[in-house]
């Protein structure tokens, strides 16, 4: 139980360093547009909301793998396609149930489950961020078109 413990934490921390990064990588995006001229356009707005939700799946994606690469190195899974299978399944929280871990790494499914769970709030919560600050944008230039008096 505890290798799985100690894996499950050490790929926790690992995924965290992930999705820690295109957070920033976001917010810097976020903040360029914010800034630009074309910052009010609601075309730029949903493009803006598309980019950081696809760069977020870009994120789920390589967390997964992370994952499936342990399940592939621990030998708890045998073959690269059933490991990503396997991965994404859980990590969604999903669980098909067609493919199970041995006794020896259950344990360290559930922690996968649990991650996963916890990055997709966060995802949920960077996005709603980009959506308001988006929006918030576009609603001031209409504003401002309507009453060119509003600063």
């Amino acid at each position: 139980m505890l290798p799985n413990i100690l894996l499950g934490t050490l790929m926790m921390i690992v995924t965290t360093g992930v999705h820690s990064v295109f957070t920033i990588i976001s917010l810097r995006v976020l903040s360029r547009w914010l800034h630009s001229r074309h910052n009010g356009h609601p075309f730029n707005a949903i493009g803006l909301i598309a980019g950081t939700i696809l760069m977020f799946f870009v994120a789920a994606l390589v967390e997964v793998g992370m994952w499936a690469g342990a399940y592939l190195a621990l030998g708890a899974i045998e073959d690269a396609a059933t490991s990503i299978y396997y991965s994404m399944v859980t990590f969604t929280t999903l669980g098909y149930g067609d493919v199970v871990l041995s006794d020896r790494w259950r344990l360290l499914s559930s922690l996968e489950a649990a991650n996963g769970i916890i990055m997709f709030g966060w995802t949920t919560a960077v996005v709603m961020a980009v959506v308001q600050q988006s929006f918030a944008k576009v609603l001031e230039q209409i504003h401002r078109k309507k009453d060119p008096s509003v600063a």
